[in-house]
């Protein structure tokens, strides 16, 4: 399944880019704290893994793809829920960035299916809640 959404920071790529790596995301979003089996300096660099837990499930993230300040792809494996890409884009937008988020995902039998459906019909707020939690981290709330 392949979900695609936008949403708006109010940082130009350059700055926004930090926000959506391994690391970044443990400014803005709660519970995230990725830990990487061999210690790396630069969490960017294609073929970099980590872990993160949620809900009690690990799922083991690698960096596919990264273009500097712009573009940065993971594929993810949650065993027996899913598995796939997630792919996250920014574009300048005067002195904001348009960030575009690609989910590409599989479910591992009917219990992940429709989980992922759940996930689908809720998207569009999911990519919201981003927004307002990196905003809340942006004015230091």
């Amino acid at each position: 399944m392949r979900l695609t959404g936008t949403l708006t920071v109010p940082l130009p790529p350059r700055e926004a880019f930090r926000l959506f790596t391994a690391r970044g995301e443990q400014d803005w979003v709660e519970g995230w704290e990725p830990r990487f089996p061999v210690p790396v300096e630069d969490d960017t660099v294609p073929g970099t893994v980590f872990e993160t837990d949620a809900d009690g499930v690990t799922t083991t993230w690698v960096v596919t793809a990264r273009e500097e300040h712009s573009r940065i792809s993971y594929a993810r494996v949650t065993p027996g829920h899913r598995a796939g890409t997630v792919t996250v884009a920014l574009a300048a937008d005067g002195d904001r960035s348009e960030v575009t988020v690609t989910y590409d995902l599989t479910p591992f039998g009917d219990g992940a299916a429709r989980e992922l459906a759940e996930f689908a019909d809720g998207y569009r707020a999911f990519l919201r809640s981003w927004q307002d939690d990196i905003e809340a981290f942006l004015r230091g709330a």
